[in-house]
């Protein structure tokens, strides 16, 4: 041992003479000497780069904007596609500013100026439209608003139903592990939920899913059911049910007793609901092909009903990434005034007499508050309806105010679910109950009121000066004239007649009917 460590001393020293001027060498004291050379150089130079990682560390932290010629730079070479990892820093950097604006904005700039360049820079950055971007923007705080979309990135995990009309999940989850399939429970909330991480057979062909032993269904879309929580031997509406998920669900829970009237708009839909429902072995299920909004006409006195309405789709992205720019101000509107006409539709379906029932659970698969809260707050004002909790312990609490919008503030009993948050698709749930059938008069009563408010043209007259208020009064004097010289109509003569008779037109005819009448009693 000790020649191999007097060989490597020999070997280091050699090398070292390499770098040394020729005629010097190195002493034992001289090795010890340049080794404290070294190590005070060494932290010399560790104290230098300490203070320049400090100064930039500082440099860092003051967000300057970009100027409007820079931007126009990266925007202008299409061929040169956009420097994300810059972006991505930028959009940190600029929401950490933003966050405290008072002490980190650069001087003179204003905080629509850092907005928009956030805008632009989330646009390029995750594919948004310019009015996605400014709806999310208004409905989350900034360090949310990047979670969401950074989770709409990401696919929701594969989650299965268990069908209890057939078996029980523990033995499902038995007979799926053996297969090779990793899962779990979905949680404490569901009873028959399971989450899928991976799996080395195609889950929608196993052996279990053709005998109808589950159904691929995502978590969110669980939810509504729970809320409707359906009794056994119900009536039970689904008014928009492709591609048969939810309905199959409540079938489960009733256990195949009642009645499900399961309707769509769409024939084509209808084809996946006939397949599901007769491999999922569901009995007690009626299809239907009508226009949800001409349900009562066609059929009512339910005592639930559930309304999975059409929407715009901005809580699944993450499945429809299209939506990121197709949608639009007026799609959104569009689906807000169809979801209304639905809802209404929906409660008048219900029988408010139900000794069971009498509710509605309205859901959308959409965030924005012009197709949820908006709804449930017109269907509040127009029908005899209140809001009650959803029987659901998770989930954020609705919007009561939004904006210029003020709610009602029962509101806040309706469920909001998000991707970032409860890791499943965007959500919104609220449970009606309808404690009158009858209609409020107020529709009849708003028409009334528009038609004596539409002649507003008196005013106006009286505003006009003489000369024209002299040519009126010609023109009313010979129209006056044109119909006195009109020949009487065989209307205006009978009224002519019946001029002389006395005020009440109905008294004398009952008085012929007692004669009438008398006679015979004797």
């Amino acid at each position: 041992m000790g020649r191999r460590k007097a060989r490597k001393q020999k070997g280091a020293e050699v090398e070292l003479a390499k770098f040394l001027p020729p005629g010097e060498g190195l002493s034992e004291g001289d090795s010890e000497e340049e080794e404290e050379r070294v190590s005070s150089r060494s932290k010399g130079q560790e104290e230098e780069e300490d203070t320049d990682l400090q100064l930039n560390m500082e440099i860092d932290e003051q967000f300057v904007l970009p100027s409007g010629e820079e931007i126009e730079k990266e925007n202008i070479l299409p061929s040169h596609p956009p420097d994300l990892h810059l972006i991505h820093q930028r959009i940190k950097d600029n929401v950490e500013v933003l966050q405290d604006f008072r002490v980190k904005r650069e001087a003179g700039r204003a905080r629509q100026e850092y907005l928009t360049l956030l805008r632009q820079d989330l646009a390029a950055y995750y594919s948004y439209s310019d009015f996605l971007l400014k709806k999310l923007m208004e409905l989350f705080p900034l360090p949310e608003l990047v979670n969401f979309l950074e989770s709409n990135e990401v696919p929701r995990p594969m989650t299965l139903r268990t069908n209890t009309l057939k078996t029980r999940r523990r033995d499902l989850a038995q007979a799926l592990i053996n297969r090779g399939v990793n899962l779990d429970p979905l949680g404490k909330w569901s009873k028959t939920g399971l989450v899928v991480y991976d799996s080395s057979v195609p889950i929608g062909a196993t052996p279990e899913y053709l005998a109808g032993h589950y159904m691929l269904q995502g978590a969110s879309s669980l939810l509504p059911v729970m809320a409707l929580a359906p009794q056994e031997n119900e009536r039970i509406l689904d008014m928009c049910c492709a591609p048969g998920g939810k309905t199959s669900y409540i079938a489960q829970l009733m256990k195949n007793t009642g009645v499900i009237l399961a309707n769509d708009s769409s024939a084509e839909r209808l084809r996946s609901v006939v397949g599901n429902l007769h491999r999922l072995g569901v009995t007690n299920a009626v299809l239907s092909h009508c226009d949800g909004r001409q349900f009562p006409m066609v059929l009512g006195g339910f005592d639930r009903v559930l309304l999975d309405a059409p929407c715009s789709g901005t809580g699944v992205i993450s499945k429809d990434p299209a939506v990121k720019t197709n949608k639009d101000e007026r799609d959104v509107l569009r689906c807000a005034h169809l979801q209304k006409e639905l809802i209404l539709s929906a409660i008048d379906s219900v029988n408010a007499a139900s000794e069971t029932g009498g509710y509605i659970v309205y859901c959308t698969c959409s965030i924005m508050v012009e197709e949820n809260e908006w709804v449930v707050d017109y269907a509040l004002k127009k029908r005899n309806v209140r809001l009650v909790p959803t029987g659901l312990d998770f989930g954020k609490e609705g919007f009561i105010r939004f904006k210029e919008h003020r709610f009602h503030p029962s509101l806040k009993s309706t469920r909001r679910f998000y991707p970032h948050t409860h890791n499943m698709d965007g959500f919104f749930i609220a449970k009606l109950k309808k404690f009158s059938n009858a209609i409020p008069k107020m529709q009849k009563d708003e028409e009334s009121t528009v038609e004596t408010a539409s002649p507003a043209s008196a005013p106006e007259v009286a505003a006009e000066p003489q000369l024209k208020k002299k040519k009126l009064e010609k023109l009313k004097v010979t129209t006056g004239q044109k119909k006195q010289r009109q020949p009487p109509s065989k209307g205006g003569s009978v009224q002519r007649h019946k001029r002389p008779f006395p005020q009440s037109p109905g008294a004398r005819p009952p008085a012929r009917k007692q004669h009438r009448v008398h006679p015979n009693r004797q």
